[in-house]
């Protein structure tokens, strides 16, 4: 199953909700400000996407809270202030992608 973990005000995740809606296929929205993502996940992500800084918003306001930090302090800084990922966040299964991404979900079908 596909999950998308974005924020309600993001436009790339409409985006994201819309394209997998017109193909018809099932997917969880989970809203990454209210839930964010659980310890398990952000490691499958992290895996799926070969490091930490891909799932941080380098334009998000409090980016400087971050940046320097080391990899191993991200995660729980990310879980403090869930407005710090990138979104959408879609994943399906191991695999994961960050931002609007059709071309790699297409390979996911």
């Amino acid at each position: 199953m596909i999950q998308i973990f974005g924020k309600s005000k993001c436009f790339d995740t409409k985006k994201a909700e819309r394209y997998f809606k017109e193909r018809g296929i099932k997917y969880q929205y989970v809203d990454i400000l209210t839930k964010g993502l659980s310890r398990g996940e952000l490691d499958s992500v992290v895996r799926a996407l070969g490091g930490i800084d891909e799932v941080i918003d380098q334009n998000a306001k409090d980016y400087a809270d971050i940046k320097y930090l080391y990899d191993d302090a991200k995660p729980e800084k990310l879980a403090e202030n869930p407005k710090l990922y990138k979104t959408p966040i879609v994943r399906s299964g191991k695999q994961a992608a960050v931002g609007y991404c059709p071309d790699i979900w297409k390979e996911w079908e």
